[in-house]
């Protein structure tokens, strides 16, 4: 079995769980319409000139966009983009699981946010996913045993797109992080695929003891604005949560739960809240 089609190793108790469990293999199609869409940018508007030619059109593929897009935007005095690009290159070319796992992640953003008309437009401009695959560098550095290094991109990630996503935390494919803006998560939280998170989302722990102490996320989950989900709880597959609820107990498959606390006010009428993307506390059965 190839990389690209491993699922990460994880404890026996949690070996049923769903992180990039159907990978992409080819990205030669979303090259290709990543450049077509850059060249549409050039002559629209120029002064994105130097920006597109540089991270897009100069480039071979999306191992080499995706690191010249993160080294521009989280470049410092003390790590420069001389130094993070080919860290970038390196880290891509040896796990090319990151680089399809990141296009699992923009496609979803892409097909999930009616504001979003181009699988270029969260490349250039988007945070979440930005953030989301500069996670997924520290997640690999973290893996290797260079903990100094991922924390200090975790720091950055933090500072240049006001996300922090710890890189032991461990966060499947085809993730939407719409907004992103503060969104948490915490060492030993699981994110399985295809999940919808919006801003001001916290994945975060209680108490001081260490070991699991964060939630697990199901695939297919959307969770809301503002919530706020603490301690080692599992949402369930399919299930949605109310923007502004703290949840502090596992929710179950396919239920709607909302409040402080969160409890549970129907059956989610849509079998993927996470693709459907309707924060409205719609549900198909009353409770």
């Amino acid at each position: 079995m190839s990389e690209s089609q491993q699922t990460e190793t994880l404890p026996t108790s949690l070996n049923k769980t769903k992180l990039c469990s159907s990978l992409i293999t080819e990205t030669g199609d979303l090259w290709q319409t990543l450049r077509h869409e850059a060249e549409t940018v050039i002559r629209d508007e120029p002064h994105l000139g130097p920006l597109v030619q540089d991270v897009i059109l100069s480039r071979e593929s999306l191992c080499t966009a995706f690191a010249a897009r993160l080294s521009r935007r989280l470049a410092r005095e003390d790590m420069p983009r001389a130094a993070l690009e080919p860290l970038f290159n390196r880290v891509f070319t040896t796990n090319p699981k990151i680089v399809h796992s990141a296009h699992r992640d923009l496609l979803a953003m892409f097909e999930r946010d009616p504001a979003c008309f181009s699988p270029l437009e969260p490349l250039l401009f988007f945070k979440g996913f930005l953030a989301l695959t500069t996670y997924r560098v520290s997640h690999q550095l973290w893996k290797d045993g260079r903990r100094w290094l991922a924390l200090y991109l975790q720091s950055l990630a933090s500072e240049a797109f006001a996300v922090d996503i710890h890189p032991a935390a461990r966060i499947g494919c085809g993730i939407l992080l719409d907004h992103a803006t503060s969104f948490v998560v915490g060492e030993t939280a699981i994110i399985e695929d295809d999940v919808s998170i919006l801003h001001e989302v916290t994945l975060g722990g209680t108490g001081k003891n260490i070991g699991d102490r964060h939630p697990i996320v199901r695939s297919g989950v959307l969770i809301g604005a503002g919530a706020k989900i603490l301690g080692r709880v599992e949402i369930g597959t399919g299930a949605k949560i109310g923007a502004g609820s703290v949840v502090l107990s596992d929710v179950a498959p396919h239920v709607t739960v909302a409040g402080v606390p969160a409890v549970v006010v129907g059956v989610s009428k849509d079998s993927n809240p996470a693709s459907a993307m309707d924060q409205m506390l719609g549900c198909a059965n009353s409770i």
